[in-house]
């Protein structure tokens, strides 16, 4: 077995360097497992793309366990999938930050006779086909137990929060804007809110995978979420940090290159102030009312001066412009700004908004519908992030609570 294992882990470091290129979760896309004749049972993994994985068996009970970094469970059905009899009970999904695992319970012992993950010259799909064969109960319990292999360990996700709380995951709110009947910015039959759902769903994705984070979205699909709804949703989920994605247009002069906004009562430009009155326009025009907003919103903006919250935003948008500048070359070439969007009025949690460019501009709506852009984007924001987060963690202890 211990042969096996090492020719298992060998492969996963090849795909690894193949999948090492997509932004998001590999996705389950279909799967089956079915008893042959003589004692084989055959489990294949239909797979979005090729990740890095592992397998061993354990005992106690006699299962079957294969680890990946990542894949998406979403809509699997175990019981669709397991078609076998030798198969007792077949589990799938998240074990820890940024891997996922499938426990497969056996009603018999089996062993690995073949397993090989088959990736598409283009990445665009993966096959993982394992067989098995019926063994005998000591065969089974000397080649069972959990590897301990250095490389699968080194390559694990590092990024971690240090306060308030090193034991659970940083909880990220991304929220694509706009969306339903207020569609945003809209340029040759493409609508900002269509691009930046789009765009949150990559990022998510990308983050999941690369460090001890919990990804929420304030929208999963084409619906309205009022700016007020934004905000309750990021305290609703215990959210550590909000970013707000936009991709706006000018009617006037061109504009190029991503800009960060943080909350500041006084707008640092007329265009900043400009454009955050009208993010609270298309709220109002949607049919609410932002200056009747209820006991919790009120609150928020007026414990705003009296917390720490303000530099730590700030921080961030610094070290997301940096990321982004060292991943894509080029942001905007005023990127860091200030307005007072209703969006970012959450005193208690970090929040920018980050505008990734402009649909008034052909270069940058070329940008919005290349994935390879989008992935270079992603990865600054994933970047940014993470040295933020050194940041921040060092200046806790300097921090009022």
């Amino acid at each position: 077995m211990s042969r096996f294992l090492s020719f298992v882990m060998a492969l996963s470091l090849w795909v690894g360097a193949v999948s090492a290129q997509d932004v998001g979760l590999a996705r389950l896309m279909g799967g089956q497992i079915e008893d042959r004749r003589f004692g084989v049972t055959d489990l294949q993994l239909d797979l979005s793309q090729g990740v890095p994985w592992r397998l061993f068996t354990l005992t106690d009970p006699d299962r079957l366990v294969l680890d990946f970094a990542e894949v998406d469970w979403q809509g699997a059905d175990p019981e669709a999938i397991n078609q076998s009899d030798r198969i007792a009970v077949l589990r799938m999904g998240v074990f820890r930050p940024g891997w996922s695992r499938l426990v497969a319970e056996l009603a018999e012992p089996m062993a690995v006779d073949r397993a090989e993950m088959r990736v598409a010259p283009d990445g665009a799909w993966a096959k993982l086909v394992l067989s098995l064969t019926s063994t005998d109960a000591e065969s089974f319990a000397a080649a069972a137990g959990q590897p301990a292999d250095p490389v699968w360990v080194r390559t694990r996700p590092k990024a971690r929060r240090v306060t308030p709380d090193p034991d659970r995951p940083l909880t990220i709110v991304l929220d694509p804007g706009h969306g339903g009947i207020d569609p945003g910015a809209r340029r040759d039959g493409i609508s900002e809110a269509d691009l930046m759902l789009l765009f949150a769903q990559e990022l998510r994705e990308m983050l999941l995978r690369a460090g001890d984070y919990r990804v929420l979205l304030t929208r999963q699909d084409d619906q309205f979420v009022s700016l007020e709804g934004r905000v309750k949703f990021a305290h609703d989920a215990g959210a550590d940090l909000f970013i707000s994605l936009h991709a706006d247009a000018l009617s006037e002069g061109v504009a190029h290159g991503a800009a960060i906004y943080t909350l500041a009562e006084e707008a640092s430009d007329a265009a900043s102030a400009a454009l955050a009155e009208r993010h609270d326009r298309d709220d109002l025009l949607a049919g609410l009312d932002l200056s009747g907003t209820d006991d919790r919103v009120a609150q928020i903006l007026m414990d705003l001066a009296r917390l720490d919250n303000t530099p730590r935003s700030q921080a961030l948008a610094r070290h997301i412009v940096d990321g982004i500048e060292t991943s894509l070359g080029h942001v905007h070439k005023d990127p860091l700004r200030q307005a007072a969007f209703s969006v970012l009025k959450s005193a208690d949690i970090p929040s920018v908004l980050l505008e990734l460019g402009f649909l008034s501009t052909q270069a940058d709506l070329r940008n919005l519908q290349d994935p390879a852009w989008r992935a270079g984007m992603a990865a600054g924001i994933r970047d940014g992030l993470a040295a933020w987060l050194v940041e921040d963690a060092a200046l806790s202890r300097l921090r009022r609570q």
